[in-house]
């Protein structure tokens, strides 16, 4: 099971296992992890599920599609490596992924 670190933006550092298969964002939920609010519950529909992924994994993770894209404008502080954990789903090579949680989610 691969192990992702999720860091608020205060620095403090949640390491969760996670399940192949599911999102990053369900995973979030499931370990209780501040900051993914996920309010649409996965369906895209929101922005509140924004994460920096490190700019070492990020190309790993696949590209963002237009939906995505078009969510992220709604998103607080966009940045050159932000995703919506919604649309990212855990594989085992994710082992060792770091994400930041940004200071709000909108």
């Amino acid at each position: 099971m691969p192990k992702i670190t999720f860091i608020e933006s205060n620095g403090t550092t949640h390491i969760v296992d996670a399940e192949p298969g599911m999102t990053l964002m369900e995973t979030a939920v499931r370990n209780m992890v501040p900051g993914i609010d996920a309010d649409c519950g996965g369906a895209c529909a929101c922005a509140t599920c924004h994460v920096y992924v490190d700019p070492e994994w990020f190309d790993k993770l696949g590209t963002r599609n237009e939906m995505e894209e078009d969510m992220l404008d709604f998103a607080f502080d966009v940045r050159e490596n932000s995703r919506l954990s919604c649309q990212v789903k855990v594989t085992d090579a994710f082992d060792g992924l770091v994400v930041r949680i940004p200071e709000k989610q909108f």
